[in-house]
């Protein structure tokens, strides 16, 4: 066995497999075929079950969901090409040690425990989306949009055991999860064309001009739910995972890629899921919406239940309870093992196993709440707009270091644990942008490009004027 060999196996065992605070080594590099699936499946996933309803409450009209969504979708993937995947097969760290070099242990603490906190009620929301499934053979009464606490104990039976299964598929590392979402993202796929399928058949639609009209000109609002429109759609479906593009999450994720190309593997979930099953979603609750109880709902000023799990149910049945299952899987496991790796860089004494399922026990308790769930399109905005300014710091820094003659890593280079340069590039873009939205009642995604933008420039000025050479 060669030396270079025997010490990459070193470096994977105190790693715990994972390389948190190495390069990925060239021997565990992977093709572009481990992205395809885990894409694929984490974003043909749990998430589409409850966002493609959601835009119908948010009355948005044809055009603006089907030409919307193209346009910032690609968005979505150059960001992800261009910038995530380009400086992670450069650097080959994840997101948290990459950061730690730039901020310092003290200040990337803090924002690694955000983190973590963050994608663990993101994860918690999807095993919502699962729990609604599986309530149904057992009658349980479904949470509503307005609802935030827990409907029952056979509710809180059903979120804790979903959680327990998702957290140990997580625990289990990188290639565990990898796997799953490659068997796992086929079967979802197909669910979703057989949901849209049987949802057009339901409306009765045997036309494009019939299927346009599902939408039509869009309509207001339903209660508590804020008005859609064309630019509404394209920032958000581009900023949906804006924490994971251009917050540079996804790091942690194409480390492992053998090339940047591999960036172009985002489009298969973004077109075959935050496309495809987005309306094929919202499909299904089209036709739940022609219901004597969603007109009960509507007749008396609320909005109707959006639950993944009956409405895949009405529509293919047995296969549609498995599917919605699977689906809120294939977005938790990534999630939870993302933040894993966020608490890890907190206590790095633990081991990957460890602070994964810290991590999914987290995830859990959130589930138990359906408040994250049926809040969705406003839990991602924030979620985006608070982490994603932080991943400016990462891409100025990588690309403008030279032209602006600052040191690159500073906080490693001066042994410093708190880099002041990220922390007021950070606070000045969110104060300023944050009340912006709410002094003047402003989409809180329109304002994370502006966000973002700012505190990449302002890092750069600061470390200019900070930084000793």
């Amino acid at each position: 066995m060669s030396q270079i060999n025997t010490e990459a196996e070193e470096i994977e065992n105190i790693a715990g497999g994972e390389f948190e605070r190495t390069p990925v080594p060239k021997s565990k590099l992977k093709s572009w075929k481990s992205f395809l699936g885990m894409y694929a499946g984490e974003h043909a996933a749990g998430t589409e079950f409850m966002i493609g309803p959601l835009f119908l409450t948010a009355g948005v009209s044809a055009f603006d969901l089907i030409i919307g969504l193209l346009i910032g979708n690609l968005l979505a993937v150059l960001s992800w090409r261009f910038l995530t995947a380009e400086i992670a097969v450069k650097n080959r760290l994840t997101l948290y040690f990459q950061l730690e070099k730039i901020c310092g242990k003290n200040l990337v603490t803090g924002y690694n425990l955000a983190n973590g906190i963050l994608f663990c009620f993101l994860a918690g929301s999807m095993i919502t989306v699962s729990a609604t499934a599986v309530g149904i053979p057992f009658d349980m009464p479904m949470p509503k949009l307005s609802d935030t606490m827990p409907n029952g104990i056979t509710w809180i039976v059903i979120v804790v055991l979903i959680g327990a299964v998702i957290s140990i598929i997580a625990a289990r590392g990188y290639d565990t999860v990898s796997k799953a979402a490659n068997w796992m993202s086929p079967i979802i796929v197909i669910a979703f064309i057989a949901c849209g399928v049987v949802a057009l058949s339901q409306l009765g639609v045997s036309s494009f001009s019939d299927f346009w009209n599902i939408w039509g000109e869009g309509s207001d609002p339903f209660p508590g739910q804020i008005k859609f429109t064309f630019w509404h759609v394209v920032i958000w479906s581009w900023f949906a995972n804006g924490a994971m593009h251009i917050g540079m999450s996804d790091l942690s994720v194409f480390r492992f890629a053998k090339k940047a190309s591999s960036g172009w593997t985002t489009s298969a979930g973004m077109y075959v899921g935050h496309y495809m099953a987005w309306i094929a979603a919202a499909l299904l609750y089209a036709v739940y919406l022609k219901s004597p109880e969603a007109q009960a709902f509507l007749s008396n000023g609320e909005a109707p239940p959006v639950a993944p799990g009956p409405l895949a149910y009405n529509a293919i049945g047995v296969f549609g309870i498995i599917a919605v299952v699977l689906a809120g899987w294939t977005t938790a496991n990534p999630t939870i093992y993302r933040a894993g790796l966020a608490f890890q860089a907190i206590l790095p004494k633990l081991s990957t196993a460890k602070v994964t399922v810290l991590a999914g026990t987290i995830a859990t308790i959130a589930g138990l709440f359906p408040a994250f769930a049926m809040k969705l399109l406003g839990f991602v905005a924030l979620y985006g707009f608070i982490l994603a300014p932080f991943g400016a710091v990462i891409v100025f820094e990588h690309f403008f270091h030279k032209r602006f003659g600052v040191i690159k890593n500073y906080a490693e280079h001066a042994n410093m644990k708190f880099n002041k340069s990220v922390l007021l590039a950070w606070a000045i873009s969110f104060g300023v942008f944050y009340y912006i939205s709410i002094q003047f009642d402003v989409f809180l995604s329109f304002v994370t490009l502006p966000a973002w933008l700012l505190c990449g420039v302002l890092f750069l000025v600061f470390s200019k004027c900070f930084q000793k050479k």
